[in-house]
């Protein structure tokens, strides 16, 4: 059930469109994601959910109730930016008492209210000390727990991991998730991090120059991306030029990178015809390389040289380049104690692939 109707939302700034006629809708109990690069007006939507932001035509919707026009104070949520504006002259406990008591809160309830929250938060313990005297990751749990304290229908976060180091925000990841489950509270959450979206997301909304170019789960983002950006920008991906020259059944056949044919099983023939140009998208780590042709004959295969590759600890990945020059990426898990490299430069290998491992985006 949707808790969030955005319908038709636009809004430009001095002449440059930001958002462009998005609709979407949030559902209740979610963890979803506005994912995309600087600038591509994710930012800017979430100020218009939080009231900051007036959109200059369509509508926005909170439980059925048009908000479009209602200001920030009047909506039932709450925005945690990435500074986390906690009062520096406040304990814990009090930053976090803070909206109970302006609501006039009887002060018993306040305070079981609060203990709950701080032990949510694993900050029990901290709920004497002053924002000065904590961790990075501490003030963000103290922010975050200010933000549930009074239960709000949503939480709106505006990429604020980002001022962590990357152990800290690998941590905040399990904490975010959890309290997002544990409290019930729908989370809309702002990031141009892509790891970060793939793990924290129920759905994500990858957003490209004030559009939705997809919107999905994270496991089908990823693996079966709509649009040549979101293949491109969500990870490592290999994009490699192809036609489809047959069709059968809910089948095409794809000629990729002019050297590869093979079949591709489709959910969907929209608007797909023979002849048609686009990309066979598919992940590094979903190709294999081996010094001779793979014993699987569900597998396709290639032949291609080494032409360099980077360590990345639990993986190298690397590139080979086919006969014709046509370069792809294969991420090879080091599995072996202080493994850095299964070839070396210009060795013969034969890449190994399941077709339906990627897909074909039209151009």
């Amino acid at each position: 059930m949707a808790i969030l109707e955005i319908q038709n939302v636009t809004k430009v700034f001095e002449d440059n469109l930001v958002v462009d006629n998005i609709s979407l809708n949030i559902n209740q109990g979610e963890f979803f994601t506005l994912l995309g690069p600087s600038g591509c007006g994710k930012t800017t939507l979430l100020r218009m959910i939080a009231g900051f932001t007036r959109p200059d035509s369509g509508k926005i919707l909170l439980d059925g109730i048009d908000i479009t026009d209602l200001p920030p104070e009047k909506r039932p949520l709450h925005t945690i930016f990435q500074s986390y504006a906690l009062f520096p002259h406040m304990s814990v406990f009090d930053n976090v008492a803070f909206s109970l008591k302006m609501a006039k809160w009887d002060k018993s309830k306040i305070v079981s209210q609060v203990a709950e929250l701080l032990d949510d938060v694993k900050l029990t313990k901290f709920a004497k000390r002053y924002p000065h005297e904590l961790s990075g990751g501490q003030r963000q749990r103290v922010a975050i727990a200010r933000a549930l304290v009074d239960r709000p229908r949503l939480l709106l976060l505006d990429e604020p991991l980002s001022a962590l180091d990357a152990r800290l925000r690998g941590h905040m990841h399990v904490e975010l998730v959890k309290l997002q489950e544990e409290t019930g509270v729908t989370f809309i959450y702002v990031t141009h991090d892509q790891s970060e979206a793939l793990a924290l997301s129920s759905r994500i909304a990858v957003m490209n120059l004030g559009n939705v170019e997809q919107l999905d789960k994270p496991q089908e983002v990823y693996s079966k991306p709509n649009t040549y950006f979101v293949a491109d920008f969500l990870g490592k991906c290999n994009l490699l030029p192809a036609k489809v020259i047959a069709i059968k059944a809910n089948r095409i056949t794809l000629c990729v990178a002019d050297i590869l044919e093979f079949e591709l099983e489709m959910d969907s023939l929209n608007n797909i015809t023979v002849g048609q140009s686009g990309w066979y998208s598919i992940r590094p780590e979903k190709v294999k390389a081996k010094r001779r042709e793979p014993e699987d004959a569900e597998l396709f295969f290639a032949k291609a040289i080494v032409h360099g590759y980077y360590y990345y600890g639990e993986g190298t990945l690397y590139i080979f380049m086919l006969e014709n020059g046509t370069k792809v990426q294969a991420m090879l898990a080091n599995y072996k104690t202080e493994q850095a490299s299964f070839f070396e430069d210009n060795a013969q290998v034969m890449l190994s692939f399941d077709p339906q491992a990627g897909s074909f985006i039209a151009r």
